[in-house]
């Protein structure tokens, strides 16, 4: 789960009590309609982290659902690291001629946690496209794509029930994602890459705003972990997936605008 960067002195744990508490977020700053020429987009910012996430409309679905007898709307993703999104090069996986298997699972989780929160069967033949391409990463990207891909996704919906496309908005709840970890013996809300590299638990929470769970991805780095550990480091999840539903809610309030 960790990412690559250039950012020197990378066991920066000890800092954060100076920068902030264990239980806060990082700045996080939200621009919507960053791509006007787009039916949805968003600039997402989590510290250092900036991740573009576009939604785009295609007015037919995969070949593979065709097939289906009870076929609905569909959603799905795409992830990209950009070359120089950690400082330090990186050759892109298209010129490389094969994706990565970490960009499969991101794109993965974006979609499953898009579709979770929506009825398909009301999108209509339709496939909406999430592309999220981090522009700097600086640890959480894929927690950012989740969060800010709901925001594109909600945009480019809007639009589509603004235009009577849809009777009506077909998402059913809200949905943003956060890091957390242990490090130093301490759990941490959203790591930034730093802590990242030096925790010993490492998870990201994927909720929705009636604080249910849609994933949970988490391993231990070094050394196992108590239930305890883990209670809490749910606890901090759900206190920062509630103050992100809160930011979701002011952009939905300017998108509701446009």
């Amino acid at each position: 789960m960790t990412e690559l960067t250039s950012f020197n002195d990378l066991n920066m744990s000890h800092l954060r009590a100076a920068k902030r508490s264990a239980d806060a977020l990082r700045p996080v700053l939200i621009t919507p309609d960053y791509v006007p020429s787009t039916e949805g987009s968003i600039l997402i910012e989590f510290g250092n982290t900036r991740v573009i996430c576009v939604a785009s409309i295609e007015e037919k679905l995969p070949r593979w659902m065709m097939q289906e007898k009870n076929r609905t709307g569909w959603i799905t993703a795409e992830y990209s690291l950009l070359p120089y999104a950690g400082g330090s090069r990186k050759m892109r996986e298209s010129t490389q001629g094969k994706i990565a298997g970490r960009t499969h699972e991101i794109q993965r989780l974006i979609g499953r946690s898009l579709r979770a929160v929506i009825d398909l069967e009301k999108l209509g033949d339709r496939t909406v496209w999430i592309d999220c391409d981090v522009i700097q990463a600086d640890g959480g990207t894929r927690t950012a794509s989740v969060t800010g891909g709901y925001l594109a996704l909600y945009m480019a919906l809007h639009r589509l029930v603004k235009r009577k496309v849809l009777k009506k908005m077909p998402l059913s709840k809200k949905v943003s994602a956060i890091s957390v970890g242990i490090v130093d013996g301490k759990p941490l809300l959203d790591l930034d890459y730093s802590e990242d590299f030096a925790a010993e638990v490492d998870f990201n929470v994927v909720m929705t705003d009636s604080s249910e769970f849609i994933e949970l991805q988490g391993t231990a780095e070094e050394k196992p972990f108590s239930r305890d550990m883990l209670n809490q480091m749910l606890t901090l999840a759900e206190k920062g997936c509630r103050e992100l539903h809160t930011l979701q809610d002011s952009i939905i309030k300017q998108i509701s605008a446009l």
